[in-house]
């Protein structure tokens, strides 16, 4: 296990939510909720020099941050994994039985998956909005102004596309994978949305494991998996993390340029296999409807 780098959020009562990264030259404070960026231009320095990547299969690598949120989440880890889509190929694994029951888990893939985690968001026991599974559509689009999907193409390529796009993107032949999540943290360029903002016009004071999917500046796409990190790995399914405003902060200073919350909570899983083919995985408490997957190219 790679050894974790500090991450803290310094919260006071009635004071800004503050988050800090303690790195090899000491402790640097990133972000303030009441001096909070409308835009992530670049990933932060400070953030960056806290990552130690570690290499995984080809495509893939991943870190560790240690972090200090406030309440109950004094005391979280982000497991961060990078991708490049030149060199993996991804793809959306229906996990819905015949009796309506989910059944996706990191625990049960086959060897050549790299790297997996949940996908989308869900109701009752199907996922929310659209899916393009195995080639064809699963589910049709939901709506929302905090929608967005990810979509793979038949060449491999990736992109996020808006809720007010999708339906020209669905006329698109070559549409091999995709899915919608919801609210989305980045939107263009880096912009935090206004409603994800604090104050913000969503429940952003609630605190859960989260999950988070981006793409940064160069094209890669990167995931970021929150666990409680108190009493060590074996407590670190219990839903406790971030707020949606802190992880939108994350993903920018990642360096993501669009980025979108997948479901958290006790759902939150991840696997990434190293170079020598030996799985790493942060597992949840159940099984999930949709999962997202990488394989070598």
């Amino acid at each position: 296990m790679i050894r974790a780098v500090a991450l803290a959020a310094l919260v006071v009562a009635g004071d800004p939510a503050t988050l800090a990264v303690r790195t090899a030259d000491g402790t640097v404070a990133w972000w303030r909720s009441d001096q909070a960026p409308v835009r992530w231009q670049a990933a932060h320095p400070a953030v960056t020099r806290a990552l130690r990547w570690r290499r995984g299969a080809s495509g893939v690598e991943w870190s560790e941050l240690a972090l200090r949120a406030g309440g109950e989440a004094w005391h979280t880890r982000v497991i961060v994994a990078r991708l490049d889509p030149r060199r993996v190929r991804f793809d959306v694994q229906w996990g819905v039985d015949s009796t309506a029951r989910s059944t996706w888990s990191v625990s049960e893939l086959d060897s050549d998956v790299v790297f997996a985690v949940n996908a989308g968001q869900f109701t009752a026991a199907l996922p929310w909005g659209w899916v393009v599974a195995d080639g064809r559509e699963r589910l049709s689009p939901g709506r929302g102004p905090l929608s967005s999907a990810f979509v793979v193409t038949r060449d491999g390529a990736v992109r996020f596309v808006n809720d007010d796009a999708l339906d020209a993107v669905r006329r698109i032949p070559g549409v091999v994978a995709a899915f919608q999540s919801y609210p989305t943290l980045l939107r263009g360029d880096g912009v935090v949305p206004p409603m994800v903002r604090d104050p913000c016009a969503i429940d952003c004071t609630h605190r859960d494991a989260r999950v988070a999917l981006g793409v940064d500046h160069q094209g890669r796409v990167l995931v970021a998996l929150t666990r409680f990190d108190a009493a060590g790995e074996a407590l670190g399914f219990l839903p406790l993390g971030l707020t949606v405003t802190e992880t939108a902060a994350l993903m920018g200073a990642l360096g993501a340029r669009q980025a979108v919350l997948l479901d958290g909570g006790i759902s939150a899983q991840m696997l990434v296999r190293d170079a020598a083919g030996a799985p790493h995985s942060w597992r949840g408490v159940r099984r999930v409807p949709l999962g997202l997957v990488a394989r070598v190219r």
